[in-house]
């Protein structure tokens, strides 16, 4: 089995969201750092899904009063989430993140206790496969 660590983006070079922030505080982000989808950790920093603008966007339509005041009071983990994105263990071959990759922008990594550790994204698996 091929070792996938090198194509790990570290946590720490990711945008997540902790699952507890408000609609507002994850518009804001969306907004300030221009991502699209981001990973949803708990409090103790393990996965727990993911977030996507359309998430938010449903969350609103069907909100046919939404204000500010919704936005500031409801939390993320209060909304439904359409499209899951499924995690893999650390020690998944190269094989299971690519079949992952190919449904999925990026593959949130978590270690052995499922705390996530990273995202790999498909441009880099895709990068990879071309070295092959």
């Amino acid at each position: 089995m091929e070792n996938i660590i090198h194509l790990i983006t570290p946590k720490k070079a990711t945008n997540f969201l902790n699952e507890d922030v408000t609609v507002r505080q994850a518009l804001e982000k969306f907004d300030a750092h221009k991502f699209s989808t981001v990973p949803l950790l708990d409090d103790k920093g393990k996965y727990k899904g993911t977030l996507s603008e359309g998430d938010i966007l449903r969350f609103i339509k069907n909100s046919c009063n939404f204000d500010i005041r919704i936005a500031e009071s409801t939390k993320i983990s209060d909304i439904p989430h359409y499209r899951p994105y499924s995690s893999m263990r650390v020690d998944a071959s190269f094989e299971e993140i690519y079949a992952l990759a190919l449904e999925q922008n990026f593959v949130p990594i978590t270690d052995d206790y499922d705390t996530y550790i990273g995202i790999i994204k498909r441009k880099d698996v895709l990068l990879e496969l071309n070295k092959k």
